[in-house]
C-alpha cells in the first residue's frame, strides 16, 4: 500500500510541475493570475451578496443557495487544513514558479476551488445551460492554482468535491 501513496505522490509531483513549468508562458500569466481571483473571498462573497440582495426571482434564491453552499463549504476546509497540514508546492519543491505575494497557510483543501465550485454548482442546477461556460471557469481556477504554484493537484480535486458537494446537499435540502 505504501508503494501505491509513493507513486501517486510522484505523478502528482509530475503533473504539478508538468502544468507550473511546462505551461508556463508570459502570456498565460496574463490570464491565469486574475481568473484565479474569481475563487477569491472578494469575487465569491461580493457576487453572492449581489446575487441574492438584488437578484429578481428565481435567481435571488440561488444567490442565497449560492451564499450558504460557499459559507458552509469553508468550514471543512478550516477543519482540514488544520488536521492536515500540507506545505504548498512553492515552499515544498525547488524552482516553482509563484506571482506576487504567494501563500504560506497549508494547502490542502485548496480554497479558492472550493468556492468557485460551491458557488458555480447552484447557479448550475438551476440552468443546466451554464454548465458550458461554469464548468470551464470552475476547471481553470483550479488549474490556475497549480499554475500559480500554490496547490497540488490534489488539493484542487479535494477542493472541488467539497464545494461542489456542500452546494449540492444545499440546493437538495432547499427543494
Amino acid at each position: 500500500m505504501t508503494r501505491v501513496i509513493a507513486w501517486l505522490g510522484h505523478q502528482e509531483r509530475q503533473l504539478f510541475v508538468w502544468i507550473n513549468h511546462r505551461m508556463h508562458h508570459r502570456k498565460l500569466n496574463l490570464v491565469l493570475y486574475p481568473i484565479t481571483h474569481l475563487g477569491g473571498a472578494t469575487f465569491t462573497i461580493t457576487f453572492t451578496l449581489m446575487l441574492a440582495l438584488f437578484a429578481p426571482a428565481p435567481w435571488e434564491t440561488i444567490g442565497w443557495q449560492c451564499l450558504i453552499a460557499l459559507s458552509l463549504s469553508h468550514v471543512p476546509v478550516a477543519v482540514i487544513k488544520r488536521l492536515y497540514p500540507r506545505i504548498r508546492p512553492h515552499l515544498a519543491l525547488p524552482n516553482i514558479y509563484t506571482f506576487r505575494k504567494p501563500l504560506m497557510d497549508h494547502s490542502f483543501p485548496s480554497g479558492h476551488t472550493t468556492a468557485v465550485c460551491s458557488v458555480a454548482v447552484p447557479l448550475m442546477i438551476a440552468n443546466p445551460v451554464l454548465i458550458w461556460l461554469l464548468l470551464p471557469v470552475t476547471s481553470i481556477v483550479a488549474v490556475s492554482r497549480m499554475y500559480l504554484g500554490l496547490h497540488y493537484p490534489s488539493d484542487c480535486l479535494a477542493g472541488a468535491f467539497i464545494g461542489a458537494g456542500t452546494a449540492v446537499s444545499i440546493v437538495a435540502l432547499w427543494t
